[in-house]
């Protein structure tokens, strides 16, 4: 062979191929890939048989033999278990690698695949994931679930070694209470409940209809024929059988609270571990842990932890973190924060020791969070929280955790969270308040109060002087002192501009006095006839040069114009300027203190301090009041479509609607973010909460027109009433957040399996 064609084929050999991936035509060989190889969104083209599907969501499962697989595909397809189809699409990292869809061809109608026997530890190990299967189980729970077209039977569901849940659509509920404490088969396609970090939390059965349920043995005691058990002596009847196996984990601890709680990070993991040690742990130090699996409030968890500190010292480093990475729990690459060591930067609002913890609130981008330092239990002496002032800009480090009471759940889009300081070494000053604060301007205000007073004591002292009159020069003071702390107090504005005028006229010995607001009211003693009268006339000016008004005094006309009458004029402009611009500064102030910028609504401030003052009262009178809990659906997707301009004016509007929808005396705030509470003061029964509640949740169902987006919006409600669900505000909080989350239980649901699939 020729040398010039041996090198050619050698250089060959050498270029880099850009060839396109093969397409994957088997299940088997999708499920052979790893989740790095999935995310190249490889292609695919295979056959499988449809097991489970609904027109109502995207969600598709599909099995070929023994392998199986989750497939997002479009709403409102004609697809039914049993149907043999064709799969064109991309693989996507998940849980485990899965395919979007991009064309779903039906190739004949047939049976579907018959179900295997599984067990709890067969599925909680992930290794019967989204296969069709049968499992036997008591019922401990079913209730009729309904979401916009979405209708059927959720079930909570004990097998032997786990409980599981299990979703029955287009289900008959006339025969609910049968299915208590009973014995079943049911056979459906195995589902996963995740956490924010797409770890496996739980099981879900994904049951196409009722006929896959079979009643094995009924219970052999109907609940309604149960006996009444007094409320203090229900744990007589609890009983538990715990397997779970004790599991070790290896990680630098993050935050330790001696004798509560261990957080431990590894890379881009971390685990919230409950336990009893109360021995000297160093943050910063690798701890190896062993403790029982647990899955809390949506996250997993590891319970009776024992915790072994190596002393060997490999600190995390705290990850710079946005609102949004940490108030979306499906945020970045590999899921959201929670538990992760974070840095976090925001003005000070305010800073409160309680009797436990320290709190610090504070803002960013018109939001509000808190960053809390829990006291060392049974400590002798708790560090003092160092002063900083409101309004500093500070950047904290310490552990995202969702806020106390809150379920995690990857559906929701906005949830609120704090930051567990360590120390208060965690806490670092950026840059001082801005000189336009509500500080400064008070001290501003007691400047110009001063300067005032100071002119009022020269002007005192000149008049005492020329007319040598101590008593009117003292009645004259205590007048003006008065004066200003009306102006520094809450008596009407139109009182104490009178009380000025009636200060110039003592002054002049009489002579009448008013002022004119500028397109205002004109307040004072006015003469019926000014032509018999010699007037005098001071412009009232702010600060700015704006004319706020204009001061009048009238004279005889026989009179000579004196130089002195002009000071009890340019004395009261002055103080009616104080009086008119510190009233419109407190005003504002009130309003930003009570209000939300953004919707024009109250804030959650206001709202706890007016639920206070709504449980006296009803304590007071023995009446009833309704709280409704409004959550505003899939308004993140609304921020990521449209962008944050028309999020806010969604959210205006949608305030807009709501305060149409209420009465007079009812109360419309904003908790953050796409959250909102109604207080209902005057009601006789649930039924009037509850058609307020109708009444909002329609409002928010016509489409909403901004910056030329029509965008289709929708509200989940849960209301409560004090006293039946709660006596204190917290309690009615919770009752009302609990009953809304009930209303949108099957989206999340549903959603929670499609949203688990995304990286």
């Amino acid at each position: 062979m020729r040398p010039w064609i041996v090198a050619l084929a050698l250089a060959a050999a050498w270029i880099p191929s850009h060839a396109q991936p093969d397409t994957l035509t088997t299940l088997q060989a999708i499920r052979n890939l790893t989740n790095t190889e999935a995310a190249k969104g490889l292609p695919v083209a295979f056959e499988a048989t449809v097991t489970y599907y609904s027109k109502n969501d995207v969600d598709l499962f599909v099995q070929d033999g023994d392998e199986a697989i989750y497939v997002e595909t479009k709403l409102n397809q004609d697809l039914l278990p049993g149907d043999r189809v064709r799969v064109h699409g991309k693989t996507r990292a998940s849980f485990a690698p899965d395919v979007v869809s991009d064309n779903i061809v039906l190739l004949h109608h047939g049976e579907s695949p018959k179900p295997v026997m599984a067990n709890f530890r067969e599925l909680i190990r992930a290794e019967r994931d989204c296969m069709l299967v049968t499992v036997h189980a008591k019922v401990r729970s079913a209730d009729v679930v309904n979401f916009q077209n979405l209708h059927g039977i959720y079930l909570k569901l004990q097998m032997d070694g786990g409980s599981i849940d299990a979703t029955v659509e287009g289900a008959d509920t006339s025969s609910l209470k049968a299915l208590l404490d009973a014995d079943i088969e049911i056979s459906g396609v195995v589902s996963g409940k995740f956490d924010n970090k797409m770890q496996l939390i739980g099981i879900l059965l994904q049951v196409p209809d009722t006929a896959d349920l079979k009643i094995l043995k009924r219970a052999k005691i109907s609940p309604d024929s149960l006996p009444i058990t007094p409320m203090d002596k229900i744990m007589s009847s609890y009983f538990a059988h715990d397997l779970s196996q004790r599991v070790r984990v290896r990680g630098t601890i993050t935050y330790y609270q001696p004798g509560s709680t261990v957080v431990l990070q590894n890379g881009d993991k971390s685990l919230w571990i409950s336990t009893h040690a109360s021995n000297p742990m160093r943050i910063g130090d690798v701890a190896v842990a062993t403790g029982f699996p647990d899955a809390h409030a949506g996250y997993l968890a590891l319970t009776d932890g024992e915790i072994e500190d190596t002393n060997i010292y490999q600190p995390a480093q705290p990850q710079p973190s946005t609102w949004g990475q940490l108030s979306s729990w499906n945020s970045g690459d590999r899921g959201g924060h929670l538990n992760d060591l974070v840095s976090f930067e925001g003005q000070v609002v305010a800073a409160v020791r309680e009797g436990a913890q320290d709190v610090l609130v504070l803002s960013s981008g018109g939001k509000l969070f808190t960053a809390i330092y829990r006291h060392p239990p049974g400590a002798r002496t708790i560090p003092k929280m160092p002063p900083i002032p409101t309004g500093t800009t500070i950047r904290v480090s310490g552990i995202c955790t969702v806020a106390q009471g809150d379920f995690v759940d990857p559906t929701q889009q906005e949830v609120p969270f704090n930051i567990l300081l360590r120390s208060f070494d965690d806490v670092l000053v950026l840059a001082d308040p801005p000189l336009l604060s509500v500080r400064n301007l008070s001290y501003l205000v007691g400047f110009l109060v001063l300067l005032l007073l100071i002119a009022g004591t020269r002007s005192w002292f000149t008049e005492r002087n020329v007319r040598v009159q101590n008593a009117r020069a003292a009645y004259l003071e205590r007048r003006r002192g008065r004066i200003l702390e009306d102006i520094n107090g809450t008596r009407p504005l139109t009182e104490i501009v009178e009380q000025i005028t009636e200060l110039v006229s003592f002054r002049l010995r009489g002579a009448p006095c008013w002022c004119k607001i500028a397109d205002g009211a004109q307040l004072g003693n006015t003469p019926p006839s000014l032509q018999a009268f010699r007037t005098l006339d001071q412009i009232v000016l702010s600060h700015d040069g704006r004319a706020l008004g204009t001061i009048y005094a009238a004279f005889d006309p026989l009179t000579k114009p004196r130089a002195e009458e002009a000071e009890p004029l340019k004395m009261a402009a002055s103080l009616i300027t104080l009086a008119m611009e510190t009233r419109k500064l407190y005003t504002d102030l009130r309003r930003r203190s009570e209000l939300d910028l953004l919707t024009d609504v109250y804030n959650r401030f206001s709202l706890d301090r007016y639920m206070d003052e709504q449980i006296e009262q009803a304590r007071q009178t023995a009446s009833i009041f309704g709280l409704i809990y409004v959550d505003l659906n899939d308004f993140k997707q609304v921020n990521d479509v449209y962008g944050h301009q028309v999020g806010d004016l969604y959210l205006q509007e949608a305030a807009s609607r709501m305060k149409r929808q209420l009465r007079a005396g009812d109360m419309l705030a904003r908790l953050g973010g796409d959250e909102f509470a109604v207080l209902v003061p005057k009601v006789r029964n649930r039924n009037e909460v509850e058609e307020i509640a109708h009444r909002l949740e329609r409002s928010l169902e016509d489409p909403f027109s901004a910056e030329g987006y029509v965008i289709h919006g929708s509200g989940s409600i849960g209301i409560s009433i004090y006293p039946e669900d709660g006596e204190s505000k917290d309690s009615l909080l919770s009752a009302a957040d609990a009953a809304m989350y009930v209303n949108k239980h099957i989206r999340r649901e549903n959603k929670e399996t499609r949203d688990r699939r995304k990286p």
